[in-house]
């Protein structure tokens, strides 16, 4: 990989799943990393929450930096320390490369910038639709056994998929994608509260 150059601050985020679990090993690997790239203005950012919440203090405070134009790299021990699934983790390196951050993956390699980093990426969208295709199928399944048994009545009615107060709160200071990422939903259910409230 080659090195990161003339950037103002680099972001560092490391995760692990839960509090019993060590942060030691990812700071070391990415403290090599950054030292062999002379880069001395790293902000760090630490969560010990799992990759299935959206909403971790840590991961929220460095989207906000993001957004303000704080960074122009984030550096990880692996791309899955950012999201556990594929399609969030695309989303957000989807987010992030459409506002020309540069994404390290240090232990795995990956070093999403310029071409051959969209290339990269264009692949992982990919193997995250064919993901969300095989969920979609696999709990299609799960549902019509779930009939077929008569243990599934579905949806209980009144429940929401997502707190529309929070979309709300949400879009005073983010676009209607970073809205959606953040609250694990598609761009159609944000609009969709959007619209009903006009």
């Amino acid at each position: 990989m080659s090195k990161i150059q003339t950037v103002k601050k680099t972001a560092v985020y490391c995760r692990v799943s839960t509090k019993g679990q060590n942060l030691e090993g990812q700071r070391q690997a990415i403290q090599k990393w950054l030292d062999g790239n002379s880069i001395t203005n790293a902000v760090w950012f630490e969560d010990t929450f799992t990759g299935m919440k959206v909403d971790r203090p840590a991961f929220n405070e460095l989207q906000r930096g993001i957004f303000n134009g704080e960074f122009e790299a984030v550096v990880c021990y692996k791309v899955d320390r950012l999201a556990r699934t594929m399609k969030d983790g695309v989303s957000v390196l989807c987010d992030w490369l459409e506002r020309d951050i540069r994404v390290v993956a240090v232990t795995q390699q990956f070093d999403f910038a310029g071409v051959i980093g969209k290339t990269v990426l264009g692949l992982l969208l990919s193997l995250a639709e064919m993901e969300m295709e095989l969920r979609r199928e696999r709990q299609a399944d799960g549902i019509e056994v779930g009939k077929q048994r008569g243990v599934y009545a579905g949806r209980k009615a009144g429940t929401l998929k997502v707190n529309p107060e929070r979309i709300r709160e949400l879009r005073t200071t983010h676009t209607i994608q970073e809205t959606a990422n953040a609250l694990n939903c598609s761009v159609r259910t944000v609009c969709k509260w959007q619209k009903s409230e006009v």
